[in-house]
């Protein structure tokens, strides 16, 4: 289970509400997260550099809650969306609509993808976060959560690899390419040098960090890069970004990328990444679209923030629970959860609507909203009830047999 780490202060201020250590403990186990430490700023760096003393860290003592969240609630990887979470949970504010930029498709950037893309890491998707504000701690929270995405659904960088750029610093339209690592040449992230892209593969064979995800492409004929229009290179994916348009905080205009092996799982991660964060643009929860001109012509506009609709049967929601709620109850429980719900009946039998948001990638079948309303419920106000069937543990009969025959051999 991934563990998100949080300022205190910071979070309960996004809340909107103090709590006391024990009061949000309680509200995690409502919401089906749990507080799983709690320690301090300098605590965490003292137990990285293993030193003795608080007194040879110069970090201050801000309480830092570590918070285990599902494995595939992606949307609560970071503070901006854990705090959004309860406090729609809590009643605090409605559940946000993201939209997407309607801009001409003439006027829109584009990413062009060259064939040779096929041979090593064939998807791409993008996107633009306009008028971005950043301070020190949500710069941090957005370099976290890249960190977090790749670390689980991006499965260590070999499904997606996420790249984030200063756009003003770049010029489109951009190319999608794959080539010979002696023909790429760059200063990457952190460098003041520019080197050939199988120099750099040997150059970050020392590098704590980065050396684990060298094996993805280092052994192919070509690797991909991703270019502007004048030849400034962006990425090496799923190495290492370039220096010349590395995010500071003065960036206003993001331009992100993500490369991948799984169309599915890309989509998941542009969507998390800028649902997370369209909350600082300009226009609230607006983000530019980016088209993608595939090398067979086909034209894609990303991302895709569309809400997709599930018609289930009420009974098959609470089922699986064991509790009498009529629809109107179900559709609040549901909101609680982030998801927009409303209740109709067809043929005589009473059904919910659900419309769930691009950041909601967990919810599949029916089964899926039985836990959110359950969660929104309260799992301990479920009453309890004996199993319909009864049954006693004990050996198969072939594992008898097989036992006797053992012994006899032995």
């Amino acid at each position: 289970m991934p563990t998100v780490s949080v300022g205190r202060d910071r979070l309960l201020a996004a809340i909107g509400r103090t709590y006391t250590q024990e009061e949000f403990e309680a509200l995690c186990f409502e919401f089906g997260i749990e507080l799983d430490d709690v320690t301090t700023e300098k605590a965490i760096i003292r137990k990285e550099k293993h030193l003795e003393d608080d007194s040879e860290v110069d970090e201050d003592d801000e309480v830092i809650y570590k918070i285990e969240v599902a494995a595939n609630r992606y949307d609560l990887l970071c503070l901006e969306g854990l705090a959004r979470a309860l406090r729609v949970f809590t009643g605090t504010e409605a559940s946000p609509v993201f939209q997407v930029s309607s801009i001409p498709r003439g006027s829109m950037l584009q990413m062009h993808v060259k064939p040779e893309t096929s041979k090593i890491r064939p998807y791409i998707v993008c996107a633009v976060l306009r008028g971005v504000t950043f301070d020190e701690a949500r710069y941090n929270s957005f370099i976290d959560l890249q960190d977090k995405l790749h670390q689980n659904i991006c499965r260590k960088r070999t499904l997606v690899a996420i790249g984030t750029h200063d756009l003003d610093t770049l010029q489109g339209p951009f190319s999608y390419e794959a080539l010979p690592p002696n023909e790429i040449n760059f200063v990457p992230l952190k460098q003041e040098k520019s080197f050939r892209a199988d120099k750099l593969m040997e150059f970050y064979k020392s590098d704590m960090k980065l050396k684990k995800f060298l094996h993805i492409i280092e052994n192919s004929p070509v690797y991909p890069v991703i270019y502007d229009s004048n030849r400034t290179v962006l990425s090496l994916p799923p190495i290492i970004n370039g220096a010349h348009s590395a995010i500071t905080l003065a960036t206003r205009n993001v331009f992100i990328e993500c490369t991948a092996t799984d169309l599915t799982k890309a989509n998941i991660v542009l969507n998390t990444m800028v649902t997370m964060f369209s909350e600082y643009c300009e226009t609230k929860f607006e983000v530019e679209p980016v088209e993608v001109i595939h090398h067979d012509g086909r034209k894609t506009v990303y991302p895709d923030l569309s809400c997709y609709k599930m018609d289930v049967l009420l009974s098959d929601i609470l089922g699986p629970i064991g509790i009498s709620q009529d629809e109107k109850q179900v559709v609040c429980l549901l909101n609680k959860m982030q998801l927009q719900a409303e209740s109709h009946s067809l043929k005589g039998e009473a059904r919910i609507s659900v419309s769930v948001p691009p950041t909601r990638s967990d919810i599949l079948h029916a089964r899926d909203l039985s836990e959110d309303v359950a969660i929104a419920y309260g799992f301990n106000n479920v009453p309890k009830s004996k199993p319909k069937c009864m049954t006693i543990g004990g050996r198969q009969p072939l594992n008898r047999f097989s036992d006797k025959i053992r012994a006899e051999v032995l």
